[in-house]
């Protein structure tokens, strides 16, 4: 049966960093959607349905009533999305799909990396165990440029305090005097590397990694676990952005 689309309207935009906004796409009264946390909606605009694009929704499946989608200002589309889309603006909208999702076992622990705005889809997974799985241990291995790239930095850190079994750590490869960087950062710096990971596994058997961002800090990471580390591949899943 082929996916129904659906016009939504735009009602909130939330500037997240310089060039990263989240946009809340309101579902039309009356319909209800099915779906799995860490899937994908694609988008295009209802004056130009040949030009679409995937965006993984930064919201879970209990958020019930709305789509939030959190998108960097880059390439025609997200560019498009950051500057021109306004409060009011209508978008065409086809249906949640995609296997990026939570595993089926609750009690597995989660490691997630990610680079850039490759945690969007993180977001939805804290979300979900914080209303479903609550004894799931989740941590986020985060990379950015500075501080100041950090998405979702005030919800993540709020949610770190409220619940035990998440954490949160973030890494800033360019945070330094020598790269220009005269802000505070008094936190991890670097690439991640495996030795970074390995501090934050509990039971190794019961851990699912997830990866998502840049093609080459997938891949990377993905050779970091499986390769260097030993890891089997079947405990590993990952989503490429570009």
């Amino acid at each position: 049966m082929p996916r129904v689309i659906t016009e939504m309207p735009v009602t909130e935009l939330t500037q997240e960093t310089h060039d990263v906004k989240t946009l809340k796409l309101e579902w039309p009264t009356g319909t209800d959607f099915i779906f799995k946390t860490g899937q994908f909606i694609t988008l295009y605009f209802a004056d130009d349905p040949k030009v679409k694009r995937a965006y993984s929704l930064s919201s879970c499946q209990f958020d019930r009533g709305y789509f939030d989608i959190t998108v960097k200002k880059m390439g025609f589309f997200g560019t498009k999305l950051n500057e021109v889309v306004q409060v009011g603006t209508k978008l065409m909208v086809i249906p949640p799909t995609g296997n990026f999702t939570l595993p089926s076992d609750p009690n597995r622990d989660l490691i997630l990396i990610a680079g850039g705005s490759g945690v969007t889809p993180f977001r939805g997974f804290v979300r979900h165990c914080n209303v479903e799985r609550p004894d799931t241990k989740i941590t986020i291995l985060y990379s950015v440029r500075v501080p100041e790239d950090i998405i979702f930095r005030r919800e993540f850190e709020q949610l770190e305090l409220a619940n035990p079994n998440f954490k949160f750590k973030v890494t800033c490869t360019r945070a330094t005097p020598e790269h220009g960087y005269t802000g505070a950062w008094d936190g991890h710096r670097g690439r991640i590397n495996s030795d970074w990971i390995r501090e934050h596994i509990g039971s190794l058997a019961d851990t699912v990694f997830y990866a998502c961002g840049p093609t080459e800090l997938v891949v990377s990471t993905e050779k970091l676990v499986v390769e260097e580390m030993g890891i089997p591949k079947a405990q590993m899943r990952t989503e490429k952005w570009g």
